[in-house]
């Protein structure tokens, strides 16, 4: 049985502590701690500091990916000093921290936020359909997400098992039970994959199964 250590949160930047996403990737982030798991974020503020205070919640460790840009960048979050992560890995540049924060990771879990997440979401999705057969899970937290799927997937060339490589639910228990479900039987979860994008019809290529 293969083991799924690390698990990368990817999300806002500018959520507080009052507000739900913030909230989510805490309590994600506390109950995959609580069994084992270890997390790694970018460093930030916003989703990646509630998912270290979460995993520190949970008994656990987080890693961060990190950018330190030689000059302030108007727009770009930075470091967060209390983002008290307990390992730093420095990358070159922005987007070099989220290659390699999606390469030092397990599985990806996706929380709402804006340019910066739809960028690392685009990120994951190209590269596990690439990689379809021995790639890694994406799961898209919030319910929101079915929306966005079905905008892109009416608009856009969606081809066969692309929206299959997604996983979309808002509940923490579900998140640890789909990854405990795939380290389980991980040889038959790729294989359904693999079978899913040969089976499926070519007139369906534009729809949406969630």
């Amino acid at each position: 049985m293969k083991k799924l250590k690390k698990v990368a949160f990817l999300g806002g930047s500018s959520w507080t502590k009052d507000e739900k996403p913030y909230q989510d990737s805490y309590k994600v982030a506390k109950l995959l701690a609580e069994n084992g798991y270890e997390i790694v974020n970018g460093g930030g503020p916003g989703v990646m500091r509630a998912s270290t205070e979460g995993a520190h919640a949970g008994n656990g460790e987080a890693i961060a990916i990190t950018y330190h840009p030689n000059k302030k960048k108007k727009n770009y979050e930075g470091i967060d000093t209390l983002n008290k992560f307990d390992e730093e890995i420095i990358t070159l540049d922005y987007f070099d921290r989220t290659k390699v924060m999606l390469q030092n990771s397990d599985v990806h879990i996706v929380f709402k936020g804006s340019t910066g997440t739809i960028s690392e979401f685009g990120m994951t999705w190209a590269s596990s359909r690439i990689h379809q057969g021995n790639h890694k899970p994406i799961i898209l937290f919030g319910n929101f997400w079915k929306e966005i799927l079905d905008v892109i997937s009416r608009n856009m060339l969606m081809r066969p098992g692309e929206v299959e490589l997604l996983k979309i639910t808002e509940d923490p228990k579900e998140v640890l039970d789909f990854i405990q479900g795939i380290e389980e039987n991980m040889p038959a979860w790729l294989n359904k994959q693999v079978q899913e994008e040969n089976q499926k019809p070519k007139e369906n290529i534009n729809s949406i199964a969630l």
